[in-house]
């Protein structure tokens, strides 16, 4: 009888799961959300691109949820016992960059730097460095073309070296104060095994392929030139990162003495190489070949495995080799915005009619467009409130509404935007499918997949295939406690592979939400004209007349 941990640190807050092997029985869960700024992000009035974290509340929330998740394991299994955790995996957001000392300890620790939000961390959704990223682009297009081959021809805002060029332009002290700097992912098994060398731990494959250019083709990380024609500085720092990269079934280590005893565990518990929240969430929902996962939450992240490489995906922000299930590519993309922007439609849109809190809210918006039919809204928007991930991967895109008239309900704006976030998602599923790799079915986790049957109907309905549910409601923690087993070996854990232990722990509703086909007729055309604005304000290229648009939508509704 063995048991694993999975803690997932999510944007505005941690959990962890407590998992029985032998059967996948979760049998404790805990959450803590991050106390500092804002729902644990800290902002700037000046810059609404800024969002940094305190690197304290994730060493806080590790306390916190696993041993509040593990007292809840010894009132649920009598067999429970401290001495039987065999492993923990960690999971972060990503690319969520950690400017560190030579003792691999935060600079925001620092008291020089204690005040200064360039010291902090710097969270996946900060996108203060646009500007950096459209210079590594045109420059990798001149200079190193392969270079942009894997992450979809378009370096992101949201990624490592953009942001990495971006605080040395903007508090040069802090970078120059840096001995390195650390992905979240990497960071925290480094710091609960003991190791204090930022130039030895093991940083994972899934967030230096995705996120930083990393490819064996070119040897590891871009070359010193390359980064050189960013800055000087940027070529000196890459002798300060790292050359090899590593799998999430690895070990990164065994708890060290004094984590042991803050966790409560031993020191033989086996910590597993770190990797982002919904690569570890794809496994903990099931993906393998053929299978689309979304982990839908404030973001989505769209996550597939294919057996061989399948070479470039255009607009696609990731096709990394063993970052997802080792052995196979992993192939990630994603949309800015989805439960953050129904978040600001009720937060910032919606009158007292509907409700007088948050909850209320949205079960009154829930009502009505359950019984709103496709296209009887009128309206059309882009889910770019957020910029665009994926597939033209540009974060200075804003969101748009079209349609709307005097007798335009709440409801119906919400409806729009589920919509519009539905159309974003087939764009993805379209591009990768272009390229070849086969989308047979989807598999949705997150709370919005568990919460929202109508957002669900409506996916269903718009990208034409079957959407599945995991039972699970932390699958990035049940992928990470899954990944802490295998990496403390297969024969501790019970389990020959990954696979083997997915057919036993990942399960899904019985509920299947399946295309109706009277909707996607309707979705259809709406889809025609979303493709057509998507082209018209994402693209620079693109021809021709708009004068159509409102008027197809009126018939749209007319005749729906």
């Amino acid at each position: 009888m063995s048991y694993s941990i999975g803690v997932d640190f999510g944007t505005n807050s941690c959990r962890a799961l407590v998992l029985r092997l032998k059967d996948g029985c979760e049998l404790g869960t805990s959450v803590f959300s991050y106390p500092s700024g804002e729902a644990g992000i800290l902002t700037c009035p000046e810059n609404v691109h800024v969002a940094r974290q305190n690197p304290q509340d994730y060493l806080d929330g590790l306390v916190h949820t696993i041993t509040e998740a593990m007292a809840q394991a010894h009132q649920a299994d009598a067999d429970f016992d401290k001495t039987k955790v065999i492993g923990i995996g960690i999971d972060t957001t990503g690319s969520t960059v950690i400017p560190v000392d030579g003792n691999c300890q935060p600079l925001a620790f620092d008291e020089r730097f204690k005040d200064r939000l360039s010291a902090k961390v710097w969270l996946w959704k900060d996108h203060t460095a646009h500007k950096e990223a459209t210079e590594i682009t045109e420059l990798a297009r001149n200079l190193r073309p392969e270079y942009l081959d894997y992450c979809g021809g378009v370096y992101s805002s949201e990624w490592f070296w953009s942001k990495l060029l971006h605080l040395k332009r903007l508090d040069e002290e802090v970078f120059d104060a840096a001995a390195s700097f650390v992905e979240h992912c990497d960071w925290l098994p480094a710091v609960i095994t003991g190791q204090q060398d930022p130039g030895s731990i093991k940083r994972g494959v899934c967030s230096a392929g995705h996120k930083a250019m990393y490819h064996k083709k070119w040897g590891g990380l871009p070359d010193k030139e390359f980064l050189g024609r960013l800055d000087p500085k940027m070529a000196d720092l890459r002798d300060r990162l790292f050359e090899e990269v590593h799998t999430a079934d690895e070990a990164a280590g065994t708890l060290c003495a004094e984590w042991a005893e803050k966790l409560g565990l031993t020191e033989r518990c086996v910590v597993s190489v770190g990797a982002f929240d919904a690569h570890m969430g794809a496994v903990g929902a099931g993906v393998r070949e053929g299978v689309l996962t979304k982990v839908v939450g404030t973001s989505t992240c769209d996550i597939m495995v294919a057996p061989q490489d399948p070479g470039v995906i255009p607009g696609v922000c990731g096709v990394v080799d063993g970052s997802v299930l080792p052995g196979n590519f992993g192939i990630e993309a994603g949309q800015s915005a989805v439960g953050d922007l129904f978040l600001w439609l009720v937060n910032q849109l919606v009158p007292e009619k509907y409700g007088s809190d948050l909850g209320e809210k949205f079960v009154k918006l829930g009502e009505e467009i359950a019984s709103l039919k496709p296209g009887k809204s009128g309206l059309l928007a882009l889910d770019w409130n957020n910029g665009n991930r994926t597939i033209l991967v540009d974060q200075q895109l804003t969101g748009l509404v079209l349609g709307q008239t005097l007798h335009t309900t709440a409801g119906e704006l919400y409806r729009a935007y589920i919509e519009a976030t539905a159309f974003g998602a087939l764009k993805i599923i379209d591009r990768i499918e272009e390229c070849g790799v086969k989308i047979d079915k989807v598999v949705c986790t997150g709370g919005l997949s568990l919460k929202n049957p109508v957002m669900m109907q409506i996916y269903a309905d718009v990208i034409g295939r079957p959407i599945e549910v995991s039972v699970c409601e932390q699958t990035c923690a049940m992928g990470a406690a899954m990944f802490g087993g295998i990496a403390a070996g297969t024969e501790t854990c019970g389990y020959a592979s990954l696979e083997a232990m997915q057919d036993v722990m990942c399960q899904v509703h019985d509920k299947v939400y399946q295309p109706d086909a009277y909707s996607q007729v309707i979705y259809q055309k709406l889809y025609t004209l979303y493709s057509t604005l998507h082209d018209v304000f994402g693209t620079p290229d693109w021809q021709g007349n708009l004068g159509h648009v409102m008027k197809e939508l009126l018939s749209i509704k007319t005749s729906s």
